[in-house]
Protein backbone atom coordinates (compact mmCIF):
# COMPACT_ATOMS: atom_id res chain seq x y z
CA UNK A 1 0.00 0.00 0.00
CA UNK A 2 2.95 2.34 0.58
CA UNK A 3 3.74 2.11 -3.15
CA UNK A 4 0.38 3.63 -4.08
CA UNK A 5 0.74 6.52 -1.67
CA UNK A 6 4.30 7.12 -2.89
CA UNK A 7 3.09 7.36 -6.50
CA UNK A 8 0.41 9.80 -5.40
CA UNK A 9 2.96 11.94 -3.60
CA UNK A 10 5.05 12.06 -6.78
CA UNK A 11 2.01 13.54 -8.59
CA UNK A 12 1.34 16.19 -5.98
CA UNK A 13 1.50 19.72 -7.32
CA UNK A 14 3.67 20.41 -4.30
CA UNK A 15 2.10 23.42 -2.66
CA UNK A 16 -0.39 23.72 0.14
CA UNK A 17 -3.57 25.54 -0.85
CA UNK A 18 -5.95 27.27 1.51
CA UNK A 19 -9.33 26.13 0.17
CA UNK A 20 -12.72 27.38 1.25
CA UNK A 21 -14.67 24.55 2.85
CA UNK A 22 -17.72 25.32 0.71
CA UNK A 23 -15.65 24.56 -2.41
CA UNK A 24 -14.75 21.05 -1.22
CA UNK A 25 -17.21 18.37 -2.27
CA UNK A 26 -17.32 14.94 -0.59
CA UNK A 27 -15.63 11.95 -2.16
CA UNK A 28 -18.45 9.73 -3.50
CA UNK A 29 -16.21 6.74 -2.91
CA UNK A 30 -15.43 7.57 0.71
CA UNK A 31 -15.45 4.12 2.34
CA UNK A 32 -15.99 5.37 5.87
CA UNK A 33 -19.66 6.12 6.43
CA UNK A 34 -19.88 6.73 10.18
CA UNK A 35 -17.95 9.12 12.40
CA UNK A 36 -18.43 9.09 16.16
CA UNK A 37 -19.59 12.45 17.52
CA UNK A 38 -17.29 12.28 20.57
CA UNK A 39 -14.35 11.60 18.29
CA UNK A 40 -15.23 14.60 16.08
CA UNK A 41 -15.80 16.91 19.05
CA UNK A 42 -12.40 15.97 20.47
CA UNK A 43 -10.69 16.58 17.11
CA UNK A 44 -12.57 19.87 16.63
CA UNK A 45 -11.26 21.12 19.99
CA UNK A 46 -7.72 20.15 18.99
CA UNK A 47 -8.06 21.87 15.60
CA UNK A 48 -9.52 25.00 17.21
CA UNK A 49 -6.47 25.19 19.47
CA UNK A 50 -3.63 24.05 17.20
CA UNK A 51 -5.04 24.23 13.66
CA UNK A 52 -4.92 21.45 11.07
CA UNK A 53 -1.44 19.95 11.32
CA UNK A 54 -1.83 17.61 8.34
CA UNK A 55 -3.36 19.15 5.19
CA UNK A 56 -6.28 17.43 3.49
CA UNK A 57 -5.75 15.86 0.07
CA UNK A 58 -7.97 17.07 -2.78
CA UNK A 59 -8.21 16.84 -6.55
CA UNK A 60 -9.42 19.67 -8.76
CA UNK A 61 -12.70 19.18 -10.63
CA UNK A 62 -13.56 20.55 -14.06
CA UNK A 63 -15.74 23.30 -12.56
CA UNK A 64 -12.88 24.59 -10.42
CA UNK A 65 -14.11 23.12 -7.15
CA UNK A 66 -12.23 20.39 -5.31
CA UNK A 67 -13.15 16.81 -4.48
CA UNK A 68 -11.90 15.44 -1.19
CA UNK A 69 -9.50 12.51 -1.59
CA UNK A 70 -8.57 12.03 2.05
CA UNK A 71 -9.21 13.85 5.30
CA UNK A 72 -12.99 13.52 5.75
CA UNK A 73 -12.70 13.43 9.53
CA UNK A 74 -10.48 16.53 9.62
CA UNK A 75 -12.87 18.36 7.27
CA UNK A 76 -15.89 17.59 9.45
CA UNK A 77 -14.05 18.59 12.61
CA UNK A 78 -12.89 21.85 10.97
CA UNK A 79 -16.50 22.70 10.10
CA UNK A 80 -17.49 21.92 13.68
CA UNK A 81 -14.71 24.21 14.93
CA UNK A 82 -16.05 27.05 12.78
CA UNK A 83 -13.28 27.12 10.17
CA UNK A 84 -14.21 28.63 6.79
CA UNK A 85 -11.16 27.27 4.95
CA UNK A 86 -8.67 24.44 5.40
CA UNK A 87 -5.13 23.69 4.14
CA UNK A 88 -5.11 21.19 1.26
CA UNK A 89 -2.59 19.50 -0.99
CA UNK A 90 -3.81 19.15 -4.57
CA UNK A 91 -3.04 15.89 -6.37
CA UNK A 92 -3.58 14.85 -9.98
CA UNK A 93 -5.73 11.76 -9.83
CA UNK A 94 -8.46 10.07 -11.83
CA UNK A 95 -11.73 9.23 -10.09
CA UNK A 96 -10.66 5.57 -9.93
CA UNK A 97 -7.25 6.37 -8.45
CA UNK A 98 -8.90 8.71 -5.96
CA UNK A 99 -11.27 5.96 -4.83
CA UNK A 100 -8.43 3.48 -4.40
CA UNK A 101 -6.29 6.00 -2.51
CA UNK A 102 -9.16 6.84 -0.15
CA UNK A 103 -9.59 3.16 0.66
CA UNK A 104 -5.85 2.60 1.08
CA UNK A 105 -5.48 5.54 3.46
CA UNK A 106 -8.36 4.37 5.61
CA UNK A 107 -7.05 0.80 5.68
CA UNK A 108 -3.59 1.98 6.70
CA UNK A 109 -5.01 4.05 9.53
CA UNK A 110 -7.45 1.29 10.49
CA UNK A 111 -10.23 3.89 10.39
CA UNK A 112 -12.75 1.52 8.79
CA UNK A 113 -14.83 -1.24 10.30
CA UNK A 114 -14.42 -4.56 8.50
CA UNK A 115 -17.90 -4.17 7.01
CA UNK A 116 -17.00 -0.72 5.65
CA UNK A 117 -13.86 -2.26 4.17
CA UNK A 118 -15.95 -4.99 2.52
CA UNK A 119 -18.45 -2.52 1.05
CA UNK A 120 -15.66 -0.26 -0.24
CA UNK A 121 -13.91 -3.22 -1.89
CA UNK A 122 -17.17 -4.35 -3.48
CA UNK A 123 -17.81 -0.84 -4.83
CA UNK A 124 -14.34 -0.59 -6.37
CA UNK A 125 -14.76 -3.97 -8.06
CA UNK A 126 -18.25 -3.25 -9.38
CA UNK A 127 -17.93 0.41 -10.40
CA UNK A 128 -14.38 0.33 -11.75
CA UNK A 129 -14.42 -3.20 -13.25
CA UNK A 130 -11.50 -4.31 -11.09
CA UNK A 131 -10.81 -7.96 -10.36
CA UNK A 132 -10.13 -9.26 -6.88
CA UNK A 133 -6.55 -9.99 -7.96
CA UNK A 134 -5.85 -6.52 -9.37
CA UNK A 135 -7.41 -4.78 -6.38
CA UNK A 136 -5.43 -6.98 -3.99
CA UNK A 137 -2.23 -5.85 -5.71
CA UNK A 138 -3.28 -2.19 -5.46
CA UNK A 139 -4.10 -2.58 -1.77
CA UNK A 140 -0.98 -4.60 -0.99
CA UNK A 141 -2.91 -7.58 0.38
CA UNK A 142 -3.55 -11.16 -0.77
CA UNK A 143 -6.41 -12.12 -3.08
CA UNK A 144 -7.79 -14.38 -0.34
CA UNK A 145 -7.92 -11.36 2.00
CA UNK A 146 -10.08 -9.50 -0.53
CA UNK A 147 -12.28 -12.58 -1.03
CA UNK A 148 -12.76 -13.02 2.72
CA UNK A 149 -13.78 -9.36 3.08
CA UNK A 150 -16.38 -9.75 0.32
CA UNK A 151 -17.82 -12.86 1.96
CA UNK A 152 -18.82 -10.73 4.94
CA UNK A 153 -21.43 -9.06 2.73
CA UNK A 154 -23.44 -12.30 2.74
CA UNK A 155 -24.54 -11.50 6.28
CA UNK A 156 -27.93 -9.81 6.59
CA UNK A 157 -28.30 -6.21 7.77
CA UNK A 158 -29.78 -7.52 10.99
CA UNK A 159 -26.74 -9.69 11.68
CA UNK A 160 -24.38 -6.85 10.76
CA UNK A 161 -26.12 -4.46 13.16
CA UNK A 162 -25.92 -7.02 15.96
CA UNK A 163 -22.24 -7.71 15.31
CA UNK A 164 -21.47 -3.99 15.38
CA UNK A 165 -23.60 -3.43 18.49
CA UNK A 166 -21.69 -6.12 20.36
CA UNK A 167 -18.39 -4.81 18.95
CA UNK A 168 -17.44 -8.31 17.77
CA UNK A 169 -14.36 -9.14 15.73
CA UNK A 170 -14.11 -9.98 12.05
CA UNK A 171 -13.31 -13.58 13.02
CA UNK A 172 -16.64 -13.77 14.86
CA UNK A 173 -18.37 -12.56 11.69
CA UNK A 174 -16.55 -15.04 9.45
CA UNK A 175 -17.41 -17.90 11.80
CA UNK A 176 -21.13 -17.07 11.46
CA UNK A 177 -20.89 -17.57 7.70
CA UNK A 178 -20.52 -21.31 8.29
CA UNK A 179 -24.16 -21.43 9.37
CA UNK A 180 -26.66 -21.81 6.50
CA UNK A 181 -29.47 -19.54 7.66
CA UNK A 182 -30.07 -16.26 9.46
CA UNK A 183 -32.11 -17.79 12.29
CA UNK A 184 -29.14 -19.89 13.43
CA UNK A 185 -26.77 -16.95 13.06
CA UNK A 186 -28.96 -14.74 15.23
CA UNK A 187 -29.23 -17.56 17.78
CA UNK A 188 -25.42 -17.78 17.99
CA UNK A 189 -25.15 -13.98 18.27
CA UNK A 190 -27.53 -14.07 21.23
CA UNK A 191 -25.41 -16.77 22.89
CA UNK A 192 -22.21 -14.79 22.25
CA UNK A 193 -23.69 -11.86 24.16
CA UNK A 194 -25.27 -14.01 26.85
CA UNK A 195 -22.13 -16.05 27.57
CA UNK A 196 -19.43 -13.59 26.50
CA UNK A 197 -18.05 -16.08 23.98
CA UNK A 198 -14.65 -15.47 22.42
CA UNK A 199 -13.89 -16.58 18.85
CA UNK A 200 -12.80 -20.10 19.82
CA UNK A 201 -15.90 -20.73 21.95
CA UNK A 202 -18.07 -19.29 19.18
CA UNK A 203 -16.53 -21.64 16.62
CA UNK A 204 -17.10 -24.59 18.97
CA UNK A 205 -20.77 -23.65 19.40
CA UNK A 206 -21.21 -23.34 15.63
CA UNK A 207 -19.55 -26.72 15.04
CA UNK A 208 -21.89 -28.31 17.61
CA UNK A 209 -24.90 -26.82 15.80
CA UNK A 210 -23.62 -28.06 12.43
CA UNK A 211 -22.91 -31.56 13.82
CA UNK A 212 -26.43 -31.76 15.22
CA UNK A 213 -27.81 -30.58 11.86
CA UNK A 214 -25.83 -33.29 10.05
CA UNK A 215 -27.22 -35.95 12.40
CA UNK A 216 -30.78 -34.73 11.83
CA UNK A 217 -30.28 -34.76 8.06
CA UNK A 218 -28.89 -38.30 8.26
CA UNK A 219 -31.97 -39.44 10.19
CA UNK A 220 -34.25 -37.72 7.67
CA UNK A 221 -32.46 -39.40 4.77
CA UNK A 222 -32.79 -42.78 6.48
CA UNK A 223 -36.49 -42.18 7.06
CA UNK A 224 -36.93 -41.19 3.43
CA UNK A 225 -35.22 -44.39 2.28
CA UNK A 226 -37.44 -46.52 4.53
CA UNK A 227 -40.49 -44.70 3.22
CA UNK A 228 -39.38 -45.39 -0.37
CA UNK A 229 -38.79 -49.08 0.45
CA UNK A 230 -42.24 -49.43 1.98
CA UNK A 231 -43.72 -47.82 -1.11
CA UNK A 232 -41.84 -50.35 -3.24
CA UNK A 233 -43.15 -53.27 -1.15
CA UNK A 234 -46.72 -52.00 -1.40
CA UNK A 235 -46.38 -51.68 -5.17
CA UNK A 236 -45.04 -55.23 -5.47
CA UNK A 237 -47.77 -56.64 -3.22
CA UNK A 238 -50.47 -54.93 -5.27
CA UNK A 239 -48.93 -56.32 -8.45
CA UNK A 240 -48.94 -59.83 -6.93
CA UNK A 241 -52.61 -59.48 -5.99
CA UNK A 242 -53.47 -58.47 -9.56
CA UNK A 243 -51.54 -61.45 -10.90
CA UNK A 244 -53.35 -63.85 -8.55
CA UNK A 245 -56.72 -62.41 -9.59
CA UNK A 246 -55.64 -63.11 -13.17
CA UNK A 247 -54.96 -66.74 -12.28
CA UNK A 248 -51.19 -66.49 -12.03
CA UNK A 249 -50.01 -68.10 -8.81
CA UNK A 250 -47.10 -65.74 -8.19
CA UNK A 251 -45.25 -65.84 -4.91
CA UNK A 252 -42.90 -63.44 -3.11
CA UNK A 253 -40.39 -63.98 -0.34
CA UNK A 254 -38.74 -61.25 1.72
CA UNK A 255 -35.55 -61.76 3.73
CA UNK A 256 -34.25 -58.84 5.82
CA UNK A 257 -30.58 -58.73 6.73
CA UNK A 258 -28.69 -56.30 8.93
CA UNK A 259 -28.17 -53.75 6.18
CA UNK A 260 -30.25 -55.07 3.28
CA UNK A 261 -33.62 -56.48 2.28
CA UNK A 262 -33.75 -59.29 -0.23
CA UNK A 263 -37.02 -59.64 -2.12
CA UNK A 264 -37.53 -62.72 -4.31
CA UNK A 265 -40.55 -63.02 -6.61
CA UNK A 266 -41.42 -66.37 -8.14
CA UNK A 267 -43.74 -66.28 -11.19
CA UNK A 268 -44.69 -69.62 -12.77
CA UNK A 269 -44.64 -69.99 -16.52
CA UNK A 270 -48.00 -69.69 -18.24
CA UNK A 271 -48.01 -73.43 -19.08
CA UNK A 272 -47.49 -74.27 -15.44
CA UNK A 273 -50.25 -71.93 -14.42
CA UNK A 274 -52.78 -73.85 -16.55
CA UNK A 275 -51.81 -77.34 -15.36
CA UNK A 276 -54.35 -79.34 -13.47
Amino acid sequence: MNTILQKVREKQIGRVLEVEIQRIVPNPDQPRKSFGREELVSLAKSIAQDGILQPLTVRRLSDGDFELVSGERRLRAAKMAGFRSVPCIEVELTQKASAVMSLVENLQREDLSFFEQARAIEKLIEEYAMTQESLAVRLGVSQSCVANKLRLLRLSDRCVCEIMRQNLSERHARALLKLPDEEQRLFVLSKIEERGLNVTKTEQLIEAILSNRRREESVRRRSAVLSDVRLFFNTVNRALEVMKLAGVNADARKVQGEDFIEYTIKIPLATSAHKG
